[in-house]
């Protein structure tokens, strides 16, 4: 089935969701401007994805849950997933995906993925519910893979800055081939306060476990997109070095450590729902002028 484009608008805003990986297309102000970074395949192809069941890479991309083992690449299955759009209104959308042959094979669960945009005057909240559908305890890691552009629009000239609600200098984890190093080592924040450089990320992305707080990104005037998270204690900054975009990445749950055997639920941060249970997982961003 061809993806499908579902297209949601108010009077500061225009979202369109494809229903493949129920990912955004993009995100313009209502004068046209472009927040969300277009998939040009000369930097990543991405631009949202949707990050299920697990977050970054496994070693030798090889799952495990108990006795079953299978390949897995890096982020899991969903952002190339064939979503069904289960609700739309004027400014929200519901995309569900539930476990086939296809997700069984590599994750043996009966799942629901339930991924909802919604436009609330100049904020977007996009929101995830996953519910074990099964009759065993099924762990996982979930994750939001937004990329904004960098500089923002009209911003080509000006610094700009990740600002933590918090005024934390959280520490981080070095990703080494996909997987994170063991030990934390102090991160770039100051105060707080992140001056963003490409030079940054040669190392690629940069990874705070646990330290996920409500942040500001844009230049110190101007537009700015306010951010805050809601069951995602993780969050990771990453550009291809020189890309005109910034992904900021909240999450539950991390890449494997290095060393770390394939089970997923000894992965960093990762839930294990029990039958019949739920989680719910959201992150909201307000465009301020």
């Amino acid at each position: 089935m061809a993806d499908r484009e579902t297209v949601l608008s108010n009077e500061w805003l225009n979202l369109c969701v494809s229903s493949l990986g129920a990912e955004m297309q993009h995100l313009r102000t209502a004068n046209g401007a472009d927040l969300l970074w277009h998939g040009d395949a000369a930097f990543w192809t991405g631009r949202a994805p949707v990050l299920f069941p697990i977050v970054g890479r496994a070693a030798n991309d090889q799952i495990a849950v108990g006795s079953h083992q299978a390949s897995m690449s890096q982020h899991g299955f969903a952002r190339r997933s064939e979503f069904v759009l289960s609700d739309h209104g004027p400014q929200s959308c519901t995309h569900t995906l539930v476990a086939n042959e296809t997700t069984k094979a590599m994750y043996p669960f009966a799942f629901g993925l339930h991924i909802t945009h919604r436009l609330d005057d100049r904020t977007l909240t996009v929101s995830a519910r996953v519910e074990n559908q099964g009759d065993q305890p099924m762990p996982f890691g979930f994750g939001f893979h937004p990329a904004f552009r960098w500089p923002l629009p009209g911003e080509e000239d000006a610094p700009h800055f990740v600002t933590l609600a918090s005024g934390g200098a959280p520490d981080r984890r070095k990703l080494t081939d996909g997987l994170l190093d063991r030990d934390l080592t102090p991160g770039p924040f100051v105060g707080g306060q992140l001056e963003l450089s490409s030079d940054l990320f040669e190392d690629g992305a940069l990874v705070f476990p646990n330290a996920a707080a409500d942040l500001r990104y844009g230049p110190a005037h101007g537009p700015q997109l306010d951010f805050q998270f809601n069951n995602l204690p993780d969050f990771a900054l990453w550009q291809p070095v020189g890309a005109p975009f910034l992904c900021i990445e909240p999450w539950h749950g991390t890449a494997s450590l290095r060393g770390d055997g394939p089970e997923i639920a000894e992965r960093p941060n990762s839930l294990t729902l029990d039958p019949g249970a739920h989680a719910e997982f959201a992150y909201a961003v307000t465009v301020t002028e």
